[in-house]
């Protein structure tokens, strides 16, 4: 793991650019083609062109497939060995992250695979590792969903570079978010046609890809912890013919340890 180095992340995206079931980004209908893109550490490397992803930094993202509310990169789901990193399949090794579900990479940008109650709650004294912390080392997974316990609602935890919103693990009326998501895990939400990414507690985790993405019987070979098959959400399926949402612009500029909260003054109107 390395140490922490300072960002220089600037990007501008269409907030919440128009999508329909109909016209999918991410179409993978073998276990090979859906194993190839999201099993692949820099499958995030190019948004949508509809998304208008600028970047304008001096870091280079092209492993990211967004930004948390509290300034920290959201990685793809994958490992530098393109598994998942912490439920690898056999012959894979896990990674360790600190309590917090972030870790660095070599060249010190830390960053989050999973969803975690620090992105809306960021901790103010010193961060122990997840090791230390017994029910977050017995299974991450369920440790991620833990740490949302005061936020069962709706909560926005980050945008996309694709211009999508990435929420916690709920939905407004407090039910979680374990079905209703394509292979990109995001998923049409509500009556209007609005879509996003929902944090779960398998994997992809937060953003396996951009989508809308398609609902294959079956999951990738590059985890433990995947689905076995994708459903549509009823909103998707009543969308099956048609697809309406809203669409606006905002940059978002960054420095390490900028808390983005501007995000959610955006968000909250959807």
């Amino acid at each position: 793991m390395g140490s922490f180095a300072e960002l220089n992340v600037d990007f501008e995206v269409n907030f919440n650019p128009d999508v329909s079931i109909n016209s999918l980004n991410s179409n993978l209908n073998t276990v090979s083609s859906l194993s190839q893109t999201l099993c692949t550490v820099t499958s995030a490397s190019a948004a949508p062109s509809a998304s208008g992803f600028v970047n304008y930094g001096t870091t280079a993202i092209p492993t990211a497939t967004g930004v948390s509310v509290d300034g920290v990169l959201i990685f793809t789901p994958d490992s530098a060995n393109n598994i998942d990193p912490f439920f690898p399949p056999a012959g894979g090794t896990a990674e360790t992250v600190d309590s917090c579900l972030a870790h660095c990479q070599p060249t010190g940008i830390y960053h989050y695979h999973i969803g975690s109650g620090c992105q809306v709650n960021p901790p103010t004294g010193n961060i122990t590792s997840c090791a230390a912390t017994s029910s977050c080392i017995s299974n991450i997974a369920t440790y991620s969903i833990s740490s949302f316990s005061s936020y069962q609602t709706k909560t926005v935890i980050g945008i996309a570079k694709d211009g999508h919103v990435i929420y916690g693990p709920y939905l407004s009326s407090g039910t979680r978010v374990t079905t209703g998501f394509d292979v990109c895990n995001g998923m049409f939400y509500d009556s209007i046609g609005n879509y996003a990414y929902f944090a779960t507690s398998t994997y992809p985790y937060l953003v396996g890809c951009f989508g809308p993405g398609n609902y294959p019987l079956f999951g990738p070979n590059c985890t433990t912890n995947g689905v076995s098959s994708y459903n549509m959400s009823s909103y998707a399926r009543s969308f099956w013919n048609s697809s309406t949402t809203t669409s606006m612009s905002v940059r978002i500029s960054l420095d390490t340890g900028l808390i983005l909260l501007f995000i959610s003054a955006f968000i909250s109107l959807y």
